[in-house]
């Protein structure tokens, strides 16, 4: 059967009468060349790209405002329970496609831009993207902040507007380099700055008691220095709704950025010191916490921006006029992560300090508003601050956080009478050496939620990194798969397929994916296949394109696209698959590949500037690469690129392109991961171990539509405990063998013996990740991908299953359960603040 034709979904309503208003096409040309001409300041003749790009930008945020200023409005007349994230990153991409697919006039601005002879593509790809996160932490937060507007749910986004964002990645001679991300040098048309609800934020200095008015003892913080935070907020619109959220992005800066008097005595940079000192708070992302100065900087950092954002959101309470102690009832404050975990502490100092509540009700306050949502299941990347440095920049917090530790134990000693190893391990100070501020235990104990973000990450959680509070309190604890949004990772990023999916089923999937499974319907029919198949082959032809101008390497459209794309770390593996390319490699050089399959080894990431190793993983895969691509012998049938500064608008290019998705991780090392949503979502195949969320995505999409192999949690757990010695797989696995040998050799680094012998040295000493014990099992479940790949229809029928039972990893499912288990939030309509309604507020 054929697919039914469908018409396209229809825009949101606007005002055809209101130029800065309207959706059509003759409106949205006058608004561009007013913007290019009233906003940039150029005419056609002299305009180039960016200034093009601006225009159309300016012309569709003032499409967003009106949505905007209406939810603003609804939720200061309604006071409505709002929900707060709190995050370190915000990962949003380019703003302009997002804004366009959600206010349903992509089309119409494209045949707009056509009739003008412009390429609407190509100003698309003038935007700088936000480099305002380091990976899936940050992504996840832009993709909840999308299903939260589009689910209609009142909700800020709070983080800070780092200057610098991740660094800009290049590779040079194989070796990432870390270049300056300007993603401001443009300057950023989406945001807007609201200097008169700036705060101020206090830092170092000492505490000091006195007895109030009452008669009470209460202390105040005289602090060494003070910064002002100033908002920027940008709007964030839900699809095909009115609702138009905030993200509220802080940047600090100098109570007094000029000192005249010292300027005239003849020290220029003595008058500007302390704006040079202030704005240090918010110019990079993640400061190398290797050096004092680093950790305090972070420090410093992450209390800038929670302290801004309470403070803002206690003047957003009462302004509507809510009583300080009923702000639990208004806002449900999300920590993502344990970066803003010092919110908890600072929650308390506004209460009992500068509100004067009394102790029981403040606390009582702060629980109900906070959850925690926790990220990882690697001990060492749980937070934690050595106290001097704690009591030195936050001296009033740690007076804080002592007292609510001093409560929480009497409340262990009671619960788990008699048993004080639970005292130390419970403790929110460590005192097992140098003591340490714990900032994940804060988090727990001042929280009235705690989840994990995959079924597997939260039962881990539970017996296994926060034992102790799970066995405090059960009832905290609950599982929120994490999900992203389809918006970005279909409907703006792969336009084929969701033309071709709509097409068959009409468009209610875009905002309820599990209706997407209808596609099911169509897998028996032969057009609709040879559809997917060259919907799949076209992307893949756009990928090759774009290989191509970064890399210089020229790759076949034809050959399986296996991608590993994400942030480069030891336990994500990505030297297993290097493995497996070597493996690969020498079985076509030696005539054992018997009838060979073409295959591009596709990889991007970030590693850490100061995470050595990683940088060395990247140094592999790049030297790998240079031997195969230019060898005569296989160039055809192998090919390895790295493609440099992998970010999401690299993302939307390479996920509708890709075939084989590799999530390698070493199982019970990854918390979640959401690359692997959106690859199935796009139609890949994925090989994996039974890690994070890859346990669930098996359970969608089929075993027999997911290619598993590796060692479980509980078997990695029992390996270690008996003892592991990776050297046993070396000499019993004689392509193993060979492969650690030939890199060991020098044969990838020109001859060089030493540049990979600490990976080498490290895999058969150490190998914490048991690539050795899982690459036996990884080599032959590559084969059997192999053996798939080479039945077309069976595969196009796999990659069709994987899109189709990928509805559960949508983000507003998850939006849907921290609303209802956690938040206690409901959707708030929103109504159109037309210029009228305006003018009649205003008189």
């Amino acid at each position: 059967m054929g697919a039914p034709h469908v018409s396209a979904p229809v825009p949101l309503t606007a005002d055809d009468d209101d130029e800065r208003t309207s959706f059509s096409k003759e409106s949205l040309k006058r608004a561009f060349f007013d913007h290019l001409f009233y906003t940039v300041g150029k005419f056609p003749k002299i305009s180039g790209k960016n200034d093009l790009y601006l225009a159309l930008a300016h012309t569709i945020r003032d499409r967003s405002l009106q949505r905007w200023i209406s939810s603003t409005a609804q939720y200061n007349q309604t006071a409505p329970r709002t929900v707060a994230y709190l995050s370190a990153e915000f990962l949003m991409g380019p703003h302009l496609g997002n804004h366009l697919i959600n206010l349903g006039i992509a089309d119409s601005v494209r045949e707009a831009l056509a009739e003008l002879k412009l390429d609407y593509g190509e100003i698309l790809r003038q935007e700088e993207e936000p480099g305002l996160g380091n990976g899936g932490l940050g992504r996840l937060a832009a993709c909840f902040l999308d299903s939260l507007a589009t689910g209609q749910i009142p909700a800020f986004g709070y983080g800070i507007r780092y200057e610098y964002g991740i660094f800009f990645q290049t590779i040079i001679d194989g070796w990432q380099v870390e270049n300056t991300d300007k993603w401001l040098r443009y300057g950023n048309p989406w945001e807007i700055q609201r200097a008169e609800w700036a705060v101020e934020i206090k830092l170092g200095g000492h505490t000091e008691q006195y007895t109030d008015d009452a008669g009470y003892l209460r202390v105040r913080w005289a602090p060494e220095k003070t910064v002002v935070g100033v908002p920027f907020d940008s709007p964030i619109p839900g699809y095909r709704v009115n609702t138009t959220n905030t993200l509220r992005l802080w940047r600090a800066e100098a109570t007094e950025s000029f000192d005249f008097s010292v300027f005239n005595r003849g020290d220029y940079l003595g008058a500007v010191s302390k704006k040079v000192t202030s704005e240090n708070l918010t110019k990079v992302l993640y400061p190398n916490d290797e050096t004092t100065q680093g950790k305090e900087l972070r420090l410093e950092q992450q209390y800038f921006f929670v302290s801004c954002s309470l403070q803002d959101m206690i003047r957003i309470h009462l302004a509507r006029g809510g009583a300080i102690g009923d702000f639990d009832r208004k806002f449900a404050i999300q920590l993502n992560d344990t970066h803003p975990a010092i919110a908890i502490a600072e929650l308390m100092r506004l209460l009992v300090d500068e509100h004067l509540l009394p102790w029981d009700q403040a606390w009582g306050i702060t629980t109900r508003s906070f959850s925690y949502t926790n990220h990882t299941l690697l001990p060492e990347a749980l937070e934690r601050w050595p106290l001097d440095l704690f009591q030195r920049i936050l001296p009033r917090h740690l007076e804080l956080i002592y007292e609510i530790n001093a409560r929480f134990l009497n409340d262990v000693r009671i619960h788990f009478l008699g048993d004080e190893s639970r005292i130390s391990r419970l403790s929110l100070i460590d005192e097992s050496g140098e003591r340490y501020v714990r900032m994940a235990h804060l988090a727990c104990v001042g929280s009235h939620a705690i989840n994990g973000v995959a079924e597997l990450h939260s039962d881990l959680l539970k017996h296994g990194l926060l034992k102790d509070f799970y066995e405090m309190w059960p009832e905290k604890f609950t599982n929120v798969t994490n999900g992203v949004t389809p918006r970005r990772w279909l409907v703006l990023s792969n336009p084929r397929l969701t033309s071709l999916v709509t097409g068959a089923i009409g468009d209610g999937w875009v905002t309820d994916l599990p209706r997407i499974r209808l596609i099911e319907d169509y897998i028996d029919d032969a057009a609709f296949r040879q559809e997917w198949r060259a919907v799949k082959r076209a992307n893949k032809v756009d990928l090759a394109a774009l290989i191509l101008r970064r890399t210089g390497v020229k790759v076949d459209p034809d050959s399986m696209f296996d991608v590993l794309v994400k942030r480069i770390h030891e336990y994500k593996r990505q030297h297993l698959a290097v493995l497996h390319i070597v493996t690969l490699y020498h079985r076509l050089k030696s005539g054992r590949a018997r009838d060979p399959l073409p295959r591009t080894f596709i990889f991007g990431g970030k590693a850490a500037p100061g995470y050595h190793t990683a940088k060395l993983m990247i140094k592999l895969i790049t030297s790998v690469g240079e031997v195969v691509n230019n060898d005569p012998d296989v160039r055809d049938l192998l090919k390895v690129v790295f493609i440099p500064n992998f970010n999401v608008t690299q993302g939307q290019c390479i996920y509708p392109a890709a075939e084989l998705s590799e999530q390698i991780s070493l199982a019970g090392k990854e918390a979640s991961g959401t690359g692997n949503m959106k690859f199935a979502m796009n139609g890949a195949l994925t090989i994996g171990t039974m890690d994070g969320a890859n346990i669930e995505l098996r359970d969608q999409v089929g075993a027999e539509n997911f290619f598993l192999f590796g060692h479980t949690a509980a078997e990695v757990r029992h390996i270690k405990t008996a003892g592991y010695h990776p050297g046993d797989y070396y000499h019993s696995h004689s392509e193993l063998r060979t492969c650690l040998d030939l890199i060991q050799s020098g044969f990838f680094s020109r001859g060089d013996t030493e540049l990979f012998r600490p990976l080498v040295d490290d895999l058969l000493r150490h190998d914490p990740y048991l690539l050795l014990a899982d690459y036996q099992s990884y080599i032959e479940c590559q084969d059997l991908v192999s053996q798939a790949y080479r039945d077309t229809e069976s595969w196009t029928r796999m990659s069709i299953l994987n899109t189709a039972r990928s509805g559960k990893f949508s983000s507003d499912r998850s939006i849907r359960e921290y609303a209802e288990q956690i938040w206690h939030v409901k959707p708030v309509p929103v109504d159109l603040y037309d210029e009228a309604e305006m003018e009649h507020t205003l008189r």
